[in-house]
């Protein structure tokens, strides 16, 4: 099937009119491109709409927040110490060693592990889950030393 051009010229200026099949493709293809673009708008606001909605309802729940946690301290390695956790009497947490740190050397005294357990249940307690402890955050306890 051949395509019919038509040239002419209009006071110096080369005009080339499109055959009548390669236009009406063309107008189609224009139309269908608008109607997905305007088509797409009503639904990206409303998307956007919905992720406000949702992030405003995971702000509100937090399921720790007047949980019963409780602080257990353990026996360790080498006359050492750790800690296990239970939120709403469900262990929740097991931690025999130094958090953040390679090994399995826990920590020398009770009040050391103490110490990083409740800094992890006020990790817990503002829903920061997994509730991780840097070797900055240990270095700021003095439990280190």
């Amino acid at each position: 099937m051949l395509l019919s051009y038509r040239v002419f010229n209009l006071k110096n200026e080369r005009f080339v009119i499109m055959g009548s099949n390669k236009r009406t493709i063309f107008i189609f293809l224009t139309l269908l491109f608008m109607f997905f673009i305007f088509a797409g708008l009503p639904a990206t606001s409303l998307s956007i709409e919905k992720m406000a909605d949702k992030q405003e309802v995971k702000q509100q729940d937090n399921p720790y927040a007047k949980a019963e946690i409780k602080i257990k301290i353990i026996p360790s390695l080498n006359k050492t110490f750790g800690y296990d956790i239970f939120i709403n009497g469900q262990p929740a947490l097991h931690q025999p060693h130094i958090p953040a740190l390679p090994g399995n050397k826990g920590f020398t005294t009770k009040q050391r592990a103490q110490k990083v357990a409740e800094f992890v249940v006020k990790k817990i307690r503002k829903n920061n889950m997994p509730p991780t402890v840097t070797i900055d955050d240990l270095n700021k306890m003095g439990v280190l030393k």
